[in-house]
C-alpha cells in the first residue's frame, strides 16, 4: 500500500543529474574528495531504480513526489517531452559522463540508447514546442551533438544533421533576448550546428553541465 503524505514534495530529476555531472566533470580534471566515487555511483543507482521503458527506450521520469518514492512506483505512462532541462537527452548525458568516469559500460550504453531513443521517438520530439535551449530545439541539439563524439555507437551522432535542420527550420521563433530561453542560446546553437567539427572556444555551454 501507498503510503499518504500531506505536504507535497516534488524531486526533480534533472537536479540530480546536475550534480552527477558536476562530479563527472570534477572526476574528469582530476579533481575529487573522499567518497566522489560512491556518489556518482549511488546517484546512478538511483536512476538505476527508477528507468522507465518505452519502445523507443528507457526513459526517467521528470520528478518523483514523496508519495511515489514510499511506493516505489511513478504514475507517468509515458516520457515527458525531450528537453535539456529535465527531460531524457539531459540526464542521459549526466549519466553518459558519469559512466565513463566510472568505467561502467552497460550504465553508458543504456545512457546512450536512451538518447538516441529520444531523438528518434516522435512521441517525444513533437513535444517540443520551443527553439530554446531549456526545453527546445536549441538544447537538445547541444546536448546531442557534445554527447556524440563520446558515444560507444554512431546513434547519437547520425542524429545531427536532421538536429540541425530542425534548428534551422525554427530560427525565427524566437526574439527575446536572453541564454536559456531567449535568441542568444538559440543563436550559439545554431552557430555550433553551422560549424559541428569546431568546438566552442568560449566553452559558453559548460553552464548546462554538458560537456
Amino acid at each position: 500500500m501507498c503510503v499518504p503524505y500531506v505536504t507535497s514534495s516534488l524531486q526533480e530529476m534533472k537536479i540530480i543529474a546536475g550534480i552527477l555531472a558536476i562530479l563527472a566533470a570534477t572526476a574528469r580534471h582530476g579533481l575529487t574528495v573522499d567518497g566522489h566515487n560512491d556518489a556518482m555511483n549511488r546517484i546512478c543507482g538511483w536512476y538505476r531504480q527508477w528507468q522507465q521503458e518505452s519502445p523507443a527506450g528507457p526513459w526517467w521520469p521528470q520528478w518523483i513526489t514523496r508519495e511515489q518514492l514510499a511506493c516505489g512506483q511513478i504514475r507517468h505512462p509515458r516520457p515527458a517531452r525531450a528537453s535539456w532541462c529535465y527531460g531524457t537527452p539531459g540526464i542521459s548525458r549526466a549519466l553518459q559522463q558519469a559512466a565513463a568516469v566510472l568505467a561502467d559500460t552497460a550504465l553508458q550504453r543504456t545512457a546512450e540508447q536512451a538518447l538516441a531513443g529520444c531523438l528518434t521517438d516522435p512521441a517525444q520530439m513533437k513535444q517540443v514546442t520551443s527553439a530554446g535551449l531549456c526545453h527546445g530545439v536549441a538544447g537538445i541539439y547541444q546536448t546531442a551533438w557534445r554527447a556524440a563524439p563520446d558515444a560507444l555507437t554512431p546513434a547519437i551522432r547520425e542524429q545531427l544533421p536532421r538536429l540541425a535542420g530542425l534548428l534551422r527550420s525554427r530560427s525565427a521563433e524566437i526574439a527575446v533576448p536572453g541564454l536559456l530561453d531567449g535568441a542568444a542560446g538559440l543563436a550559439l546553437a545554431q552557430r555550433t550546428a553551422a560549424t559541428p567539427s569546431r568546438t566552442p572556444l568560449s566553452g559558453w555551454d559548460a553552464c548546462l553541465l554538458i560537456n
